[in-house]
């Protein structure tokens, strides 16, 4: 049995179907079944009962899956250990990263962290940031936009104006009736939206809400005229001369999504922990 047998098993129970598995890993459906084959021949155990809707360990699984967790804990702790005592940056970095962030900044900061510390393995998960928050402790360095981590420490990285754009101009002094386009998002930022709605509901009133999974769906659908979207500014520069726009403001101060980077007390005494944290402290985000 290999590490990433173990590490697979655990895939496998955390995401409930060979084909969620399968496009998360980045491999063929038939090779993970012949994997998952292979370990239950292995154990001479059926580990995974299949159902219509998601995988059940048995009880010969629940044993297994229980020992895989604690090898890869203890593959991860030795690591670490070797980590802080080599004078070489080295080990494996774990990031759990908003989708956005991942897309628009991330490539460039790893590209040069993984240059200047080409030992150090990356394990970087995406995803909505609510859900990242819910399993933070699992990671050395989570990535978030909305409110901050209530445990553990965040420091802030940038507020990211937010934009409200249509094919439609948003005249003065007289009432907007558009659909609106929204994406799948945190509850932060619908609540945000929500409030700024309500304080301009006399110049602009959505008539019905169109809902996408992905931002890049969101500015496609706005951009052929289906009605308004509301959309960052990091992500946004490109339509800022081509389409309608107005800032989302109250009070006079701009909504903005703020980005944080989070992680537990003492994780930093990991030396690719530390570097990858400074490098986003000194990233300039535009």
């Amino acid at each position: 049995m290999k590490i990433d047998d173990y590490d697979l098993l655990l895939r496998l129970n955390e995401i409930g179907t060979v084909r969620g598995t399968a496009k998360q890993i980045l491999i063929s459906q038939p090779a993970v079944t012949q994997r998952l084959k292979y370990i239950e021949d292995y154990f001479d155990e059926k580990i995974f009962i299949r159902t219509s809707k998601k995988l059940i360990p048995t009880p010969a699984g629940e044993l297994i899956l229980k020992q895989a967790k604690n090898i890869i804990e203890q593959e991860q702790n030795l690591k670490n250990t070797l980590a802080k005592s080599s004078a070489e940056v080295q080990g494996t970095l774990s990031i759990a990263c908003s989708t956005l962030i991942s897309q628009r900044y991330l490539p460039s900061i790893l590209a040069a962290y993984t240059k200047a510390y080409p030992k150090v393995s990356i394990d970087l998960v995406t995803g909505i940031s609510e859900d990242i928050k819910k399993d933070y402790t699992k990671y050395h360095v989570c990535i978030i936009r909305g409110e901050q981590l209530k445990e553990g420490i965040c420091e802030h990285l940038f507020g990211d104006p937010l934009y409200i754009f249509d094919t439609e101009a948003f005249p003065k002094n007289q009432l907007k009736e558009r659909p609106l386009i929204s994406f799948k998002s945190d509850d932060s930022m619908h609540d945000l939206v929500d409030h700024w709605l309500y304080y301009h509901q006399k110049e602009i009133k959505p008539l019905k809400a169109i809902r996408v999974d992905q931002i890049e769906t969101c500015k496609q659908f706005m951009m052929e005229g289906l009605g308004m979207a509301v959309l960052p500014k990091s992500v946004s520069h490109s339509l800022m001369k081509s389409y309608p726009h107005m800032p989302l403001k109250l009070n006079g101060a701009y909504a903005t999504r703020d980005t944080w980077v989070c992680y537990q007390e003492g994780i930093r005494n990991l030396p690719q922990v530390d570097h990858f944290i400074q490098a986003l402290l000194r990233e300039k985000y535009d």
